[in-house]
């Protein structure tokens, strides 16, 4: 019986790139897995009998070295303004060392004319690496993260309130997916390339929900009632730069705020949900809820307290002194590349038709 081919797997201590790995070592694949460090999460790796390859991902003698011996990857750039070069890095790595498989996560948002820079270098980022003829893609372009709501559970969970710039709470405009969800895809496709080779994925979770009922969720797993409330774009980036330095730069701010705009537009309740994770990934998709109960259930300091409180409450007045950030400034100071006349996802025709999943009975794109 022939040997299972080595899989090389960026970011792999990352939101995906962590259970990517392990869920592909759970099925018999060797995998090299490439870190900028050697810390607790390559300790985990080589535990679970991955090899751990420390290296700077932005350098093209590092990929290299990190490609000798794989013959399939994971690419996933990390969220950066410099992305763009992450993945040319990749991709000329990867055609040196013909590959004969990639499986890159994109974003749902990709297109074009985007005010995002970030999602434009996706798509830029997905042609590129399309253009070897020798080897096969599938992209993997979940939406909105599960857990992204999760970057204010501690505030949920000593103050009762699930704060966000996602405009009205009744209004159902996500099915967000779990970490480990979008891996099973991955890895489905990095597993089997002849039957996903070309395709393109929108991982989801089962079902489509308001902030209303993303902070009811929270509270079920929380054991205490959880209000959503709906703040300005403004007071999001005080809050995102009040969290510690190294959880969010001003550069990911000024994206993050764009997403929240497309949030609100209704972009990701797009064809959602959709039946990936199912048909690809072989279960179903786990529901908001269980995703909280495992973080709760891992992090004992979420538990109430009246020393918790009181650190919660301090956390809230810091968010409120902390200045907004302006990030048209932060755009023309980085020297960002910026369109004329952008447009969001649904503004843009290429996007909606392309988008629109419902025409296809697998509910699976295939890119000529």
């Amino acid at each position: 019986m022939p040997s299972k081919p080595k899989i090389l797997v960026t970011s792999a201590g990352g939101k995906t790139g962590l259970p990517v790995t392990l869920q592909l070592l759970e099925k018999g694949f060797p995998v090299r897995a490439f870190l900028r460090r050697q810390d607790h999460r390559a300790d985990l790796l080589e535990r679970a009998g991955a090899e751990v390859f420390v290296g700077n991902q932005y350098a093209l003698a590092d990929m290299r070295k990190a490609m000798a011996g794989v013959r399939r990857a994971y690419q996933c750039a990390p969220t950066a303004p410099n992305g763009l070069h992450f993945n040319a890095v990749f991709t000329v790595a990867a055609n040196e060392a013909a590959l004969e498989h990639v499986v890159t996560l994109g974003q749902w948002l990709s297109s074009t004319e985007h005010p995002s820079l970030f999602t434009r270098e996706v798509y830029l980022s997905d042609a590129l690496i399309r253009l070897a003829p020798h080897m096969t893609v599938t992209s993997v372009n979940p939406g909105w993260f599960a857990d992204n709501y999760l970057m204010v559970i501690d505030m949920a969970a000593h103050l009762g309130l699930f704060t966000m710039p996602l405009g009205p709470g009744h209004e159902k405009k996500n099915a967000p997916p779990s970490n480990e969800d979008i891996a099973r895809v991955a890895v489905a496709a990095l597993a089997d390339p002849d039957r996903h080779a070309g395709r393109t994925y929108r991982p989801t979770g089962p079902d489509l929900m308001s902030p209303d009922e993303i902070a009811a969720a929270m509270g079920r797993a929380l054991g205490r009632k959880v209000r959503y409330q709906n703040i300005s774009k403004k007071m999001m980036t005080k809050a995102l730069r009040a969290m510690p330095p190294s959880n969010y730069s001003e550069a990911a701010v000024s994206q993050l705020a764009i997403y929240a705009e497309e949030y609100r537009r209704g972009a990701f309740a797009v064809s959602a949900p959709t039946r990936h994770v199912e048909d690809v990934g072989g279960r179903a998709p786990e529901s908001f809820e269980s995703i909280t109960r495992r973080l709760v259930a891992r992090r004992p300091e979420l538990r109430r307290s009246i020393s918790r409180t009181a650190r919660a409450l301090f956390g809230f007045t810091r968010i409120a002194l902390t200045p907004a950030l302006d990030l048209d400034r932060i755009q023309s100071s980085r020297d960002y590349v910026r369109l004329e006349t952008p447009r969001f996802a649904q503004e843009t025709p290429d996007w909606v038709q392309s988008h629109d999943l419902t025409q296809a009975p697998t509910l699976a794109t295939r890119v000529a």
